[in-house]
């Protein structure tokens, strides 16, 4: 005889029903990650190259430029980070692990490397080398410690993109930005979700007036700093 639920369903039903919008749910990511990374791959040639930064900036760290092109590599820089730790990841999953986590990670991890290769491809010569990071302190091995830095991650990375995106000139870019920022909510309000059902809005993530949190550049590049080896040199990054 079958466990009933509750409302008197078959606990097996529901489970059922339970994988089943899981799925529906991965279905869409993936689907609008691909969507996202191909309408910008899309938007590339009209991505133009017309600023004169000079990228080396004599040894004092890698130099992300002035204007639109640092704004640029500020988010490459970010993607850079994410997409590390979703490779490790899924390259060295968590004791415990179960198919369809793994699997909706794997689709977050292919998304953050295409967000990162196209903004390596739109900076073209102007595009600062790959970062050096320190992930020492995230345990990989506990389910609590990765999705808290997830999380930690991704909500950070939907902040950026709202907080940079008034800051930027050519309305190409900020078109693009916009793709890409609302594949980073798909995946903060997944991981949320992992953790805490129902928490993907809470207050720490939207304002007083029912709007995404937007932090500054120099807020976000604060709170990213412990992660980051690489010496940089954001001084002409637009900020406030």
């Amino acid at each position: 005889m079958e466990k009933m639920t509750d409302n008197n369903e078959p606990l097996l039903n529901h489970r059922s029903e339970l994988e089943m919008k899981d799925l529906r749910r991965r279905d869409f990511l993936k689907f609008a990650g691909a969507g996202a990374a191909s309408l910008a791959l899309l938007g590339l040639s009209s991505c133009k190259k017309d600023h004169d930064d000079d990228m080396d900036n004599g040894g004092k760290g890698m130099y992300f430029g002035s204007g639109d092109i640092a704004i640029l590599n500020y988010a490459y820089a970010l993607e850079q980070l994410e997409a590390a730790f979703y490779i490790q990841l899924v390259n060295n999953p968590y004791s415990g692990i179960t198919d369809l986590e793994k699997a909706f990670f794997t689709d977050i991890r292919d998304h953050e490397i295409a967000h990162r290769e196209f903004f390596k491809v739109a900076l073209g010569a102007k595009a600062i080398s790959s970062l050096e990071f320190n992930l020492s302190g995230i345990n990989f091995a506990s389910r609590a410690s990765v999705l808290a830095t997830a999380k930690t991650f991704e909500d950070l990375g939907v902040s950026a993109y709202n907080g940079a995106g008034w800051l930027i000139k050519d309305p190409n870019y900020l078109l693009l930005a916009g793709k890409i920022v609302s594949v980073e909510a798909r995946h903060a309000a997944w991981v949320r979700d992992m953790i805490d059902n129902g928490t993907f809005a809470n207050q720490e993530v939207v304002d007083s007036n029912g709007l995404d949190v937007a932090k500054s550049p120099s807020v976000v590049l604060s709170a990213a700093a412990p992660f980051i080896k690489s010496k940089i040199d954001v001084k002409d990054l637009p900020t406030y």
